[in-house]
């Protein structure tokens, strides 16, 4: 699920890097300047030897970028005028309202992005040094799951749309090093601030797409690639490779070819058009059907040592 997380993503970084979708300088020569030059200051930035700045190497490339967007023309401040300096959020500004009708597939939603959490988790647990199996990473995917759903309550009641785990971070984690729970309530408390301030919000929304896109690209990849070191400690025994095989083919085609369920019934796609929720659905379902000895006839004795599998016949 995380390998998959990575790479679907890594589509949306590399269209913004381009120019956004739809956008009519779409792959344009300064849009992939811009963008490359964002994603190459990240990178170099990375392997100075100052841990302060390597640590900062995602900001300072943002910022790089905000200053180059700045020079090319392509920031209009008139919108950071035009917005308030301060507010405060009223709650159910809008009413408050309950319609089955949106209730039902905004459950089933609810499900999948639940589903994608776990695996973001499962990556944060792996990348920051905590366990991957075990009472305590069960605890943190547990916690997890329900930070989301309450923030996700919260954010309705003031008014904007429910959250979920953001991918990114796990290559965040990856690229500074930094870990600790306790960063995160800091900047957890400095967002809220600015939250009040709208005006910052609209000089970051001045953002151009392809800034964010030099950076997200780096950080959708650094995600595949926490999902591939926990791949690499697991047995590639027959039945395993099967699993990887079908779950992560499926989802990978379902992510490059999203057409491909278009004829199939709503509810079908809603499920299914997720390559996170397709590799989750086949992988947990093929682990339960397969038999735990499947296909051990072609595998080694050492590669199921750790499973502790006897052969049902002679092994290779």
């Amino acid at each position: 699920m995380i390998v998959t997380i990575g790479l679907s993503l890594t589509k949306v970084g590399l269209t913004d890097l381009a120019g956004g979708f739809g956008a009519e300088d779409f792959g344009s020569i300064p849009n992939l300047l811009l963008g490359g030059g964002v994603l190459a200051s990240v990178v170099l930035i990375s392997i100075i030897n100052n841990k302060v700045i390597r640590s900062s190497a995602i900001f300072i490339g943002l910022m790089l970028g905000l200053i180059a967007a700045v020079f090319m023309g392509r920031i209009d401040f008139s919108l950071v005028s035009e917005a308030a300096f301060f507010t405060v959020p009223i709650p159910f500004k809008y009413g408050f309202g309950f319609d089955w009708q949106a209730f039902i597939p905004i459950a089933f939603m609810y499900i999948i992005t639940s589903i994608e959490t776990s695996g973001d988790l499962t990556a944060t647990s792996m990348i920051s040094g905590e366990p991957i199996k075990g009472p305590l990473y069960e605890k943190r995917i547990k916690g997890g799951v329900l930070g989301d759903g309450v923030n996700s309550l919260i954010a309705a009641v003031f008014n904007t749309f429910p959250v979920t785990t953001f991918s990114q971070n796990n290559g965040v984690i990856q690229m500074t090093g930094i870990a600790s729970r306790y960063v995160g309530f800091y900047v957890g408390g400095i967002l809220c601030l600015m939250g009040l301030f709208p005006v910052l919000g609209a000089i970051f929304t001045q953002l151009p797409k392809p800034v964010v896109g030099g950076v997200t690209l780096l950080m959708f990849a650094t995600v595949a690639t926490a999902g591939i070191r926990i791949l690499s400690t697991v047995q590639f025994t027959h039945r395993n490779v099967l699993i990887i095989a079908t779950s992560l083919g499926l989802a990978t085609g379902i992510a490059f070819v999203p057409d491909v369920l278009s004829q199939t019934p709503q509810f079908f796609q809603n499920i299914f058009g997720s390559a996170v929720t397709m590799a989750g659905i086949v992988a947990i379902t093929l682990d339960m059907i397969l038999p735990k000895n499947y296909g051990i006839e072609f595998d080694t004795k050492a590669q199921h040592a750790k499973d502790k599998l006897e052969p049902t016949q002679e092994v290779a």
